[in-house]
């Protein structure tokens, strides 16, 4: 058994979800298929939401008639009966209902997490609603019913393999079970799984029911060497490890969420990751025992600050350290990269929501000072201590360009390098020349 994900853009229209449909028809063997909501619906649940809090009905309304629209554009396209347009049709204008009858309400924690959970029971049922116009046998299961986060929002895999496996494993079931990305339950309220979280979903339905293999599908060639938005000449990985494609995807990498790669890890399932525009390809395959050599992959993220605190109580001085930690513990503020000297330490945020508290509460171990405006770029690949002359290409690649920080040996896997955002796209282009030109040219050849 397998489970395959598709992200927004995969089901952005009409067409599209004809050719994602067309993918998991030509997959045989029993599946569970995870959605996104359609593409931009979404960004369109969360603008009224923030309407709601700002009592705005006259925008809510015109943000509702833009939701409306798409999802009957899609309906017009997608369905050829009239009947099973007519069935997906009243769904919509009962789910718009809904929503407006939600947005009328006094504006809640509770209420937003209730109207962004529409977009995936939108899509879920509409395109359940396809399956039965082609007459493909399926089956959708809310993933409202099998899906839920504790108090500490981590998830709960006993209740997700309880609930599915009878389903799926009876002799009576399909072969093809759909299901939501993202919602989940929390304490009995509905909830979600953030950002990104549809991938989140896949790997988490996947663990807890052992299956074979796990499909991301978007809309690029699988994990590329590179961000090709800013380099020319980059190619798809055919695998990578977990560990590596992990350091990616937390710095940058826009193809998978940091967290979804976990369950998928523990439980030593290959993830695949494949275009849903371009299925001949073979994509990128994620794996522990994936076949790596060198440098092999780079990603970079923006909206980094860094945060220098100079003091000459650090010498010889034990329990500094913990003291500035607690600052950031504090405040909630994760850590991405830190150096240290005999009487310095720097280190990296990318969640500047409480900088200036953090930054007054640092001030008593010393002098602070701030930087804004960088990136860290992460170079991924094998690092580990008996591989030679590695780490020496990737500098001798950036000499001309300058460096803020330097992260190394925290992981055999990554090596991450603070630089200016302006300075970003050089920095990409040069590693892409230094490390990969030679592979590039051979591939030609």
């Amino acid at each position: 058994m397998i489970v395959l994900k598709f992200g927004g853009t995969s089901v952005g229209s009409a067409e599209s979800i004809k050719k994602v449909v067309d993918v998991i028809t030509s997959t045989s063997g029993k599946k569970i298929v995870v959605f996104s909501a359609f593409s931009g619906v979404t960004n369109l649940l969360v603008h009224i939401n923030a309407c709601n809090k700002i009592q705005d009905p006259v925008t809510i309304s015109e943000t509702l008639n833009m939701l409306e629209i798409k999802c009957r554009t899609i309906i017009s396209n997608l369905f050829k009966l009239h009947s099973y347009k007519q069935i997906a049709l009243n769904f919509i204008d009962f789910k718009i209902k809904e929503i407006a009858s939600y947005a009328q309400e006094t504006y809640s924690e509770k209420n937003t997490k209730l109207i962004v959970a529409q977009g995936e029971i939108i899509s879920t049922h509409i395109i359940q609603f396809y399956l039965q116009e082609r007459k493909i046998s399926s089956t959708l299961i809310s993933a409202l019913d099998f899906m839920e986060i504790d108090h500490n929002e981590e998830p709960v895999p006993s209740k997700i393999a309880t609930f599915l496996s009878p389903q799926i494993y009876s002799e009576s079931s399909s072969d093809l079970f759909i299901t939501q990305g993202f919602i989940c339950k929390k304490l009995n309220q509905v909830d979600n799984l953030k950002r990104g979280g549809s991938d989140y979903t896949a790997s988490l339905i996947g663990a807890a029911l052992d299956v074979d293999e796990i499909q991301i599908w978007t809309d690029i060639d699988g994990m590329h060497n590179n961000d090709p938005r800013f380099v020319e000449n980059t190619f798809s990985i055919e695998e990578i490890s977990f560990d590596e494609a992990a350091e990616l995807a937390y710095f940058g990498a826009k193809i998978l969420h940091p967290q979804s790669l976990i369950p998928a890890k523990e439980k030593n399932i290959p993830v695949r990751l494949k275009n849903t525009f371009n299925a001949a390809q073979k994509g990128t395959v994620i794996k522990n025992d994936a076949i790596t050599n060198g440098v092999t992959s780079i990603a970079a993220k923006d909206g980094i600050t860094a945060i220098k605190i100079k003091s000459f109580r650090m010498l010889l001085a034990y329990g500094f350290l913990k003291k500035v930690f607690e600052v950031f513990e504090t405040y909630k503020t994760p850590i991405d990269m830190i150096t240290t000297s005999e009487v310095a330490v720097s280190l990296t945020i990318d969640e500047d929501a409480n900088l200036k508290k953090i930054t007054n509460a640092l001030t008593e171990f010393g002098t602070v000072e701030v930087d804004t405006g960088l990136s860290i770029v992460c170079v991924a690949g094998d690092f580990s201590q008996n591989k030679e002359g590695i780490s020496a290409e990737v500098f001798n690649s950036l000499k001309d360009i300058p460096i803020r920080m330097i992260s190394y040996g925290g992981s055999n896997y990554n090596i991450s390098l603070l630089v200016k955002t302006s300075d970003k796209k050089r920095a990409l282009n040069a590693l892409n020349r230094g490390l990969f030109s030679k592979k590039v040219t051979l591939e030609i050849v």
